[in-house]
Protein backbone atom coordinates (compact mmCIF):
# COMPACT_ATOMS: atom_id res chain seq x y z
CA UNK A 1 0.00 0.00 0.00
CA UNK A 2 1.32 3.55 -0.64
CA UNK A 3 1.97 5.09 2.47
CA UNK A 4 4.75 7.43 4.54
CA UNK A 5 7.73 5.76 6.16
CA UNK A 6 7.48 5.84 9.95
CA UNK A 7 9.56 3.13 10.84
CA UNK A 8 12.54 1.18 9.94
CA UNK A 9 13.79 -2.22 10.81
CA UNK A 10 16.63 -3.17 9.43
CA UNK A 11 19.62 -1.42 8.06
CA UNK A 12 22.06 -2.67 5.15
CA UNK A 13 24.15 -5.74 6.17
CA UNK A 14 21.67 -7.12 8.89
CA UNK A 15 20.85 -10.76 8.34
CA UNK A 16 17.11 -10.99 9.27
CA UNK A 17 14.88 -13.86 10.06
CA UNK A 18 11.79 -14.50 7.31
CA UNK A 19 8.65 -12.43 9.12
CA UNK A 20 10.65 -9.81 10.85
CA UNK A 21 9.13 -6.21 10.63
CA UNK A 22 11.64 -4.14 7.83
CA UNK A 23 9.42 -1.23 7.89
CA UNK A 24 6.37 0.65 9.41
CA UNK A 25 4.64 2.80 6.79
CA UNK A 26 1.68 5.00 7.55
CA UNK A 27 -1.30 5.85 5.98
CA UNK A 28 -3.89 8.34 7.86
CA UNK A 29 -6.29 8.00 4.43
CA UNK A 30 -6.57 3.96 5.31
CA UNK A 31 -7.00 4.76 9.08
CA UNK A 32 -10.04 6.83 8.10
CA UNK A 33 -11.25 4.25 5.95
CA UNK A 34 -11.05 1.49 8.62
CA UNK A 35 -12.72 3.78 11.67
CA UNK A 36 -15.85 4.66 8.72
CA UNK A 37 -15.76 0.89 8.02
CA UNK A 38 -16.31 -0.12 11.56
CA UNK A 39 -19.11 2.40 11.91
CA UNK A 40 -20.87 1.59 8.76
CA UNK A 41 -20.64 -2.54 10.66
CA UNK A 42 -22.07 -1.03 13.71
CA UNK A 43 -24.94 0.54 11.43
CA UNK A 44 -25.85 -1.81 9.50
CA UNK A 45 -25.56 -4.38 12.65
CA UNK A 46 -28.03 -2.16 14.28
CA UNK A 47 -30.85 -2.18 11.60
CA UNK A 48 -30.85 -5.54 11.12
CA UNK A 49 -31.42 -5.80 14.95
CA UNK A 50 -33.98 -3.54 14.59
CA UNK A 51 -35.68 -5.16 11.36
CA UNK A 52 -35.83 -8.73 13.73
CA UNK A 53 -37.35 -6.87 16.71
CA UNK A 54 -40.30 -5.16 17.57
CA UNK A 55 -40.89 -3.01 20.67
CA UNK A 56 -43.27 -4.28 23.72
CA UNK A 57 -44.65 -1.08 23.62
CA UNK A 58 -45.73 -1.07 19.94
CA UNK A 59 -47.36 -4.65 20.20
CA UNK A 60 -48.97 -3.36 23.68
CA UNK A 61 -50.62 -0.58 22.14
CA UNK A 62 -51.97 -2.71 19.15
CA UNK A 63 -53.86 -5.16 21.93
CA UNK A 64 -54.91 -2.64 23.07
CA UNK A 65 -56.26 -1.14 19.80
CA UNK A 66 -57.73 -4.38 19.05
CA UNK A 67 -59.45 -5.23 22.10
CA UNK A 68 -60.93 -1.39 22.12
CA UNK A 69 -62.43 -2.37 18.41
CA UNK A 70 -63.52 -5.70 19.74
CA UNK A 71 -65.81 -3.86 22.45
CA UNK A 72 -67.02 -1.61 19.45
CA UNK A 73 -67.97 -4.74 17.85
CA UNK A 74 -69.77 -6.72 20.61
CA UNK A 75 -71.93 -3.27 21.28
CA UNK A 76 -72.82 -2.61 18.03
CA UNK A 77 -74.10 -5.98 17.69
CA UNK A 78 -76.07 -5.89 20.64
CA UNK A 79 -77.98 -3.13 18.90
CA UNK A 80 -78.28 -4.29 15.92
CA UNK A 81 -79.99 -7.17 17.17
CA UNK A 82 -82.11 -4.76 19.29
CA UNK A 83 -83.07 -3.30 16.07
CA UNK A 84 -83.56 -5.90 14.11
CA UNK A 85 -86.18 -7.56 16.66
CA UNK A 86 -87.89 -3.81 17.10
CA UNK A 87 -88.26 -4.14 13.07
CA UNK A 88 -89.59 -7.15 13.18
CA UNK A 89 -92.57 -6.41 15.50
CA UNK A 90 -93.01 -3.21 13.53
CA UNK A 91 -91.93 -0.53 16.45
CA UNK A 92 -88.77 1.18 15.02
CA UNK A 93 -88.51 2.38 11.72
CA UNK A 94 -86.02 1.03 8.79
CA UNK A 95 -83.87 4.14 8.95
CA UNK A 96 -82.87 3.05 12.78
CA UNK A 97 -81.84 -1.35 11.32
CA UNK A 98 -80.20 0.58 8.60
CA UNK A 99 -78.29 2.76 10.75
CA UNK A 100 -77.54 -0.03 13.49
CA UNK A 101 -76.40 -2.64 9.91
CA UNK A 102 -73.92 0.37 8.65
CA UNK A 103 -72.32 0.71 12.30
CA UNK A 104 -72.17 -2.99 12.82
CA UNK A 105 -69.95 -3.64 9.57
CA UNK A 106 -68.16 -0.56 9.88
CA UNK A 107 -67.11 -1.93 13.56
CA UNK A 108 -66.18 -5.49 11.85
CA UNK A 109 -63.82 -3.84 9.17
CA UNK A 110 -62.40 -1.97 12.14
CA UNK A 111 -61.54 -5.30 14.17
CA UNK A 112 -59.92 -6.45 11.04
CA UNK A 113 -57.42 -3.86 10.52
CA UNK A 114 -56.72 -3.83 14.30
CA UNK A 115 -56.00 -7.43 14.17
CA UNK A 116 -54.12 -7.09 10.91
CA UNK A 117 -51.95 -4.50 12.57
CA UNK A 118 -51.23 -6.56 15.74
CA UNK A 119 -50.63 -9.26 13.33
CA UNK A 120 -48.12 -7.27 12.17
CA UNK A 121 -46.66 -6.06 14.98
CA UNK A 122 -46.15 -9.45 16.58
CA UNK A 123 -44.46 -10.73 13.64
CA UNK A 124 -42.25 -7.78 12.91
CA UNK A 125 -40.74 -7.09 9.04
CA UNK A 126 -41.26 -9.20 6.28
CA UNK A 127 -38.73 -12.12 4.90
CA UNK A 128 -37.61 -10.03 2.48
CA UNK A 129 -36.64 -6.92 4.83
CA UNK A 130 -34.92 -9.08 6.95
CA UNK A 131 -32.68 -10.46 3.81
CA UNK A 132 -32.11 -7.43 3.03
CA UNK A 133 -31.03 -6.21 6.27
CA UNK A 134 -28.50 -9.22 6.81
CA UNK A 135 -26.80 -8.94 3.38
CA UNK A 136 -26.24 -5.49 4.11
CA UNK A 137 -24.08 -6.29 7.29
CA UNK A 138 -21.94 -8.79 4.89
CA UNK A 139 -21.67 -6.48 3.07
CA UNK A 140 -20.05 -4.12 5.85
CA UNK A 141 -18.13 -7.22 6.95
CA UNK A 142 -16.66 -7.58 3.73
CA UNK A 143 -15.52 -3.92 3.40
CA UNK A 144 -14.08 -3.90 7.02
CA UNK A 145 -12.04 -6.88 6.11
CA UNK A 146 -10.91 -5.23 3.45
CA UNK A 147 -9.83 -2.04 5.24
CA UNK A 148 -8.53 -3.85 7.43
CA UNK A 149 -6.05 -6.05 4.88
CA UNK A 150 -4.62 -3.06 3.88
CA UNK A 151 -3.82 -1.14 6.79
CA UNK A 152 -1.96 -4.69 8.05
CA UNK A 153 -0.38 -3.86 4.51
CA UNK A 154 1.61 -0.56 5.88
CA UNK A 155 3.90 -3.65 7.93
CA UNK A 156 6.44 -4.66 5.49
CA UNK A 157 7.81 -8.11 6.87
CA UNK A 158 10.82 -9.80 5.76
CA UNK A 159 9.23 -13.11 3.32
CA UNK A 160 12.53 -14.96 3.65
CA UNK A 161 15.06 -15.58 6.23
CA UNK A 162 18.14 -13.14 4.40
CA UNK A 163 20.55 -10.26 4.16
CA UNK A 164 19.79 -6.80 3.47
CA UNK A 165 22.07 -5.69 0.30
CA UNK A 166 19.90 -2.72 -0.51
CA UNK A 167 17.66 -0.20 1.27
CA UNK A 168 15.99 2.37 0.03
CA UNK A 169 13.33 3.91 1.76
CA UNK A 170 14.45 6.67 4.13
CA UNK A 171 12.27 7.93 7.27
CA UNK A 172 9.33 10.60 6.13
CA UNK A 173 9.65 9.48 2.13
CA UNK A 174 6.71 8.93 0.33
CA UNK A 175 6.05 5.45 -1.37
CA UNK A 176 3.54 4.47 -3.83
CA UNK A 177 2.50 0.66 -3.85
CA UNK A 178 4.58 -1.48 -5.84
CA UNK A 179 7.79 0.65 -5.12
CA UNK A 180 10.73 -1.28 -4.08
CA UNK A 181 11.73 -0.09 -0.21
CA UNK A 182 14.72 -3.05 0.49
CA UNK A 183 17.16 -5.24 -1.87
CA UNK A 184 17.31 -8.85 0.01
CA UNK A 185 19.32 -11.86 -0.62
CA UNK A 186 18.54 -15.30 0.58
CA UNK A 187 22.13 -16.55 1.97
CA UNK A 188 20.53 -20.00 2.13
CA UNK A 189 19.84 -20.09 -1.38
CA UNK A 190 23.25 -19.61 -3.54
CA UNK A 191 24.06 -21.19 -6.97
CA UNK A 192 26.76 -20.89 -9.66
CA UNK A 193 26.09 -19.95 -13.63
CA UNK A 194 28.10 -20.94 -16.18
CA UNK A 195 26.80 -19.98 -19.89
CA UNK A 196 28.01 -22.68 -22.63
CA UNK A 197 27.93 -22.99 -26.13
CA UNK A 198 26.07 -26.14 -26.84
CA UNK A 199 29.34 -27.93 -28.25
CA UNK A 200 30.57 -27.84 -24.77
CA UNK A 201 28.22 -29.38 -22.70
CA UNK A 202 29.54 -32.97 -22.92
CA UNK A 203 26.06 -34.46 -22.68
CA UNK A 204 25.60 -32.46 -19.03
CA UNK A 205 22.33 -33.64 -17.35
CA UNK A 206 20.41 -32.49 -14.96
CA UNK A 207 21.61 -34.16 -11.59
CA UNK A 208 25.84 -34.14 -12.98
CA UNK A 209 28.43 -33.05 -10.61
CA UNK A 210 31.69 -31.42 -10.74
CA UNK A 211 34.09 -29.05 -9.22
CA UNK A 212 34.60 -25.35 -9.26
CA UNK A 213 37.47 -23.34 -7.58
CA UNK A 214 36.44 -20.21 -6.07
CA UNK A 215 39.51 -17.54 -5.89
CA UNK A 216 37.50 -15.23 -3.16
CA UNK A 217 37.59 -18.13 -0.96
CA UNK A 218 41.64 -18.87 -1.45
CA UNK A 219 40.91 -20.90 -4.19
CA UNK A 220 38.57 -23.45 -2.30
CA UNK A 221 37.51 -26.19 -4.17
CA UNK A 222 33.66 -26.78 -4.02
CA UNK A 223 31.55 -29.70 -5.08
CA UNK A 224 28.47 -28.43 -6.76
CA UNK A 225 25.31 -30.03 -8.31
CA UNK A 226 23.26 -29.33 -12.08
CA UNK A 227 19.79 -28.21 -11.41
CA UNK A 228 19.44 -25.82 -14.37
CA UNK A 229 20.25 -26.16 -18.46
CA UNK A 230 17.71 -23.31 -20.65
CA UNK A 231 19.11 -22.46 -23.61
CA UNK A 232 19.43 -18.51 -23.76
CA UNK A 233 17.84 -16.61 -26.14
CA UNK A 234 18.93 -15.61 -29.80
CA UNK A 235 21.11 -12.59 -28.49
CA UNK A 236 23.60 -15.36 -27.10
CA UNK A 237 24.05 -17.30 -30.12
CA UNK A 238 27.65 -18.08 -31.60
CA UNK A 239 26.98 -16.94 -35.39
CA UNK A 240 28.95 -19.19 -38.01
CA UNK A 241 31.89 -17.28 -39.67
CA UNK A 242 31.79 -19.11 -42.87
CA UNK A 243 29.22 -19.34 -45.46
CA UNK A 244 29.76 -23.52 -45.26
CA UNK A 245 30.89 -26.46 -43.44
CA UNK A 246 30.29 -24.01 -40.14
CA UNK A 247 26.90 -23.51 -38.22
CA UNK A 248 25.32 -21.14 -35.72
CA UNK A 249 25.71 -22.59 -31.97
CA UNK A 250 23.47 -21.42 -29.69
CA UNK A 251 24.10 -21.01 -25.74
CA UNK A 252 22.55 -22.55 -22.67
CA UNK A 253 23.07 -21.38 -19.16
CA UNK A 254 23.97 -24.14 -16.55
CA UNK A 255 22.94 -23.57 -12.97
CA UNK A 256 24.62 -25.46 -10.34
CA UNK A 257 24.31 -25.55 -6.33
CA UNK A 258 26.49 -26.53 -3.82
CA UNK A 259 26.40 -29.65 -2.48
CA UNK A 260 26.77 -28.71 1.31
CA UNK A 261 26.79 -25.14 2.39
CA UNK A 262 29.68 -23.15 1.87
CA UNK A 263 31.15 -20.80 4.56
CA UNK A 264 31.88 -17.34 3.45
CA UNK A 265 29.99 -17.45 -0.52
CA UNK A 266 28.61 -14.72 -1.69
CA UNK A 267 26.71 -13.34 -4.59
CA UNK A 268 28.94 -11.96 -7.25
CA UNK A 269 31.64 -14.22 -6.86
CA UNK A 270 33.39 -15.61 -9.73
CA UNK A 271 34.01 -19.64 -10.05
CA UNK A 272 36.02 -21.41 -11.54
CA UNK A 273 35.66 -24.43 -13.20
CA UNK A 274 38.30 -27.10 -15.68
CA UNK A 275 36.03 -28.49 -18.32
CA UNK A 276 36.72 -31.41 -20.30
CA UNK A 277 34.72 -33.25 -22.69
Amino acid sequence: MAGRVLKLGANVGDTIQRGVLLIELESPQLVAALVGARAALGVAKADLDRVNSTRPETIAARKAEFAAVEADVVLYQETYNRQAQLARSGNTPQARLDEATRNLEAAIRKRESAQAALQLAVTGASPEERALAAAQVKQAEATLNQREVDVAELNIRSPVTAQVMTRIAELGENFGSGAPLFSLINMGNLWFTFNLREDLLGGLRIGDTFKVTVPALRSKVIPVRVTVINVQGQYATWRATRATGDFDLRTFEVRAVPTDPVEGLRPGMSAIASWTL
